[in-house]
């Protein structure tokens, strides 16, 4: 796997958004949120699942701990309309013998963006910042066989290995299996 600069695609943009400017981009994460879970997406929700309960997810979740400084919230805005299309965040609330690690949360692209390199610059864009902040390991986890985890090795993740029935499908129906995946950033 290599570290090379990942080549912008066309079409978008990425942006931080800070605390202050969270309340204009509450419903297009809503609407990204919102359509994801609608989509299958393994991100803690279940289904029905509302856009106001998703609205409600980015104001009362997200939103402190962008404002504590526990939580960098990234998106992608489409260059066609203006709308955001896509958000990760990168956790950097880690205890204090961690110092060195972030966690990679809620990687999101709207269903009608996919597949045009929006997932990957968001995780290039969210490495540079945690590098910018000291962090030189990503850890995360993803639904075991989800459409993202080709994704995660192709940027050079590692399989840390596999927690059977670790959460419900977004169904409820059944328990998924969740893989934990890290990366080191440096060569440390």
């Amino acid at each position: 796997m290599t570290n090379a600069p990942i080549p912008p695609a066309s079409g978008f943009s990425l942006m931080r958004i800070e605390a202050a400017a969270m309340s204009d981009a509450l419903d297009d994460l809503a609407g990204i949120l919102h359509a994801c879970v609608a989509d299958g997406a393994a991100v803690s929700f279940i289904l029905p699942f509302a856009r106001d309960e998703a609205r409600a997810f980015w104001r009362d979740s997200v939103l402190p701990q962008v404002e504590a400084g526990a939580t960098i919230l990234l998106a992608a805005r489409d260059e066609a309309d203006g709308g955001l299309i896509g958000t990760v965040q990168l956790g950097i609330d880690t205890p204090p013998n961690q110092p060195h690690r972030a966690d990679l949360k809620k990687l999101l692209v709207h269903p009608r963006a996919r597949r045009r390199g929006i997932a990957r610059a968001l995780i290039a864009r969210l490495e540079g910042e945690a590098l910018a902040c000291g962090r030189s390991m990503i850890t995360l986890d993803t639904r075991t066989g989800d459409m993202a985890e080709p994704l995660y090795r192709a940027m050079g993740y590692e399989e840390a290995g596999v927690i059977p029935d670790y959460s419900l499908d977004v169904t409820a129906t059944q328990l998924d299996a969740t893989t934990v995946f890290y990366k080191r950033l440096s060569g440390k």
